[in-house]
């Protein structure tokens, strides 16, 4: 067998972006900063939820697990990525590898569902505002948020589980930042295209389902906003939904370019950019999105702090 006439490989070579020690010292200031800002904006993000009665909504409910998720999905990839760029190997365990892959796609599933849920819910809120409460109840919610998660973890535990027997031999060079489907599948020594056929409809059914409900809950939306006759009435409408307009336009646009095409033609540059930003740079950017055009997080922002006249409600 061709097992036997290789050596198995015992761990991977995470070959990052560079190898200049000063672009190496750039980068790991670079993303220790975008990292930090991830931690402290979505922390920030859940305590004042938290603390906000007038955030105990549907909708907050929803972006406090969008943190949630946002934390540990930047958390599975930076740390390792931080360490490499100052240690003199960037080696990973095989083991440590799939673990890391089982995280990653476990957090990125999740966040693909939770934008969905997140979508329906807008559309209910605008399409359908007098059966809000009883369509978007407590007992509706947390199932949603649950099934997500549980989803995401039978996802990531069948194709760890694929990647798992595949054989690896000879080079165990990744030309990645972190241990990601495609250049795994690409790396092994035997025949993977059946777990890369399981994997892609496992990979297909998450995003392509999550995708078409928020285009639908969408359509619908902007159908339902057109219909206003208000100037006023239609910016209103819009800004419920711009923050999550904005965030899943950022997201699907980088996670359609890097998994949306055969594993043949990943490379190393366009691939890596794409990478880091819907690993790195998105993460940091959500709690901003959400933040910054939401007048409700702003005020409550406001208030928590003792500034102007919503202190005096709170």
């Amino acid at each position: 067998k061709e097992e036997r006439n290789c050596t198995l490989v015992t761990q991977f070579i995470l070959k990052g972006f560079t190898d200049g020690p000063k672009l190496q010292v750039t980068f790991f200031v670079l993303f220790l900063v975008i990292y930090m800002i991830t931690l402290m904006g979505n922390c920030g993000m859940i305590l004042l939820i938290r603390a906000s009665a007038r955030l105990h909504t549907p909708m907050y409910f929803f972006l406090c697990n969008l943190s949630v998720v946002d934390i540990c999905y930047s958390s599975v990839v930076t740390p390792k990525m931080l360490a490499n760029f100052i240690a003199e190997t960037k080696a990973i365990s095989y083991s440590g590898c799939l673990v890391q892959l089982q995280f990653f796609i476990i957090w990125l599933s999740t966040e693909c569902l939770l934008l969905a849920v997140m979508a329906y819910d807008r559309y209910v809120a605008i399409c359908k505002p007098l059966l809000y409460s009883a369509v978007m109840s407590h007992r509706v919610c947390i199932p949603l948020v649950a099934s997500s998660y549980f989803t995401s973890f039978m996802s990531a535990t069948i194709t760890t589980s694929l990647i798992g027997r595949l054989t690896y031999c000879g080079s165990n060079i990744i030309n990645h930042f972190f241990c990601d489907t495609p250049p795994l599948l690409a790396l092994s020594s035997t025949d993977s295209s059946a777990a890369e056929n399981i994997i892609s409809i496992l990979a297909g059914f998450t995003s392509v389902s999550s995708l078409l409900i928020t285009l639908f809950s969408y359509m619908y939306i902007v159908t339902a906003i057109l219909r206003i006759r208000s100037a006023e009435g239609r910016h209103k409408a819009f800004n419920t939904c711009a923050s999550h307009l904005t965030a899943v336009t950022m997201f699907y646009g980088t996670l359609i370019f890097t998994y949306l095409r055969p594993n043949t033609s990943y490379s190393l540059g366009p691939d890596q950019v794409a990478s880091v930003f819907y690993t790195v740079v998105i993460p940091m950017l959500n709690p901003l999105i959400y933040s910054l055009r939401n007048k409700e997080v702003k005020d409550a922002l406001r208030r928590s702090l003792g500034w102007g006249q919503g202190f005096r409600d709170k």
